[in-house]
């Protein structure tokens, strides 16, 4: 066979395959929204049904104009469809939304979405309207200057509503991990212990929590992610960061002593992650990629 007609058959089969490559690529990872003002800074599962995946969203935004929630769906392999949410007109516009989690084993579709400040909303969804109610408003115990909150989770943990929250650290600066019980009655959490952990990767400006989430036996999930602009290049990691338990009668941290990266990206900035169980299920991810916009990924999804 001539030389040149085997490099034009290599040619051909090389772009074949990184055809195939990108599109399988692309499926992976579905695209949300083009844009700054459709980052995803946290995510919590509304419902899970046959084939569908329904998620409440906030959005990082400041300005008036700007969306705060969102609903998404996802249904089998298609892209994801989103329906915006019109904040309460009689309830002050958050700045800066980081973190959501679902509130469990308590009214179905009840939320709590944390700003960077550690201000939290309690949020009631009507998912059939696609409207909010703000129930509560209130803050997170001991919040110091210069903490940066991104990330916060709920878990019934032996009959006690423990919650756990993270301020994110940057570069050599570490993440720290607080912890606490949830009087819900109340909407006040007693803190009970903090600690600093920093992650392997990524590195240079990581934030080494970007969100947390724990499962019900309190195995801690957390995110860590770095940009170096609007533009990137961006990076990301999910790791298994320690466990939440009783020891008598006080929850207890104990940290993971090597960090694994259970997945890692150097395309995307995740900066919101859910646990969803079943067959269906996996672990979520979605970005907020800056001017690249947002992308969602189950990890452990079926091809």
């Amino acid at each position: 066979m001539p030389r040149f007609l085997k490099l034009i058959i290599n040619i051909v089969v090389l772009g074949a395959l990184l055809l195939i490559s990108l599109q399988v690529w692309a499926q992976d990872w579905r695209p949300l929204r083009g844009g700054i003002p459709f980052g995803i800074s946290g995510i919590a599962l509304i419902e899970q049904q046959s084939n569908t995946l329904d998620f409440l969203i906030v959005h990082d935004n400041k300005q008036k104009n700007q969306g705060r929630l969102a609903i998404i769906s996802i249904k089998g392999k298609n892209q994801p469809e989103y329906f915006p949410l019109n904040w309460p007109s009689n309830i002050e516009l958050p700045i800066d939304l980081e973190a959501l989690t679902s509130v469990p084993e308590k009214t179905k579709f009840s939320f709590i979405a944390l700003s960077s400040s550690g201000k939290a909303y309690y949020i009631r969804l009507e998912p059939a309207k696609k409207t909010i109610s703000i129930i509560k408003e209130f803050n997170l115990p001991g919040i110091i200057q210069g903490n940066n909150f991104e990330a916060f989770g709920l878990q019934n943990i032996d009959g006690k509503l423990v919650a756990i929250w993270g301020h994110r650290g940057e570069a050599e600066q570490p993440a720290t991990i607080f912890w606490g019980i949830f009087d819900l009655a109340k909407y006040q959490i007693t803190l009970v212990g903090s600690t600093n952990l920093k992650v392997p990767f990524p590195s240079g400006n990581v934030r080494h929590i970007s969100d947390i989430k724990v499962d019900p036996v309190g195995v801690v999930y957390i995110t860590s992610a770095s940009d170096a602009g609007d533009d990137g290049p961006f990076q990301s990691a999910v790791y298994v960061a320690g466990y939440l338990g009783w020891h008598g009668n006080k929850i207890v941290w104990r940290q993971n002593s090597q960090f694994v990266p259970l997945y890692r990206s150097d395309y995307h900035k995740i900066e919101g992650v859910e646990l969803v169980p079943g067959a269906e299920g996996g672990v979520v991810v979605g970005t907020d990629d800056e001017n690249l916009g947002s992308y969602v990924y189950i990890l452990g999804e079926s091809s």
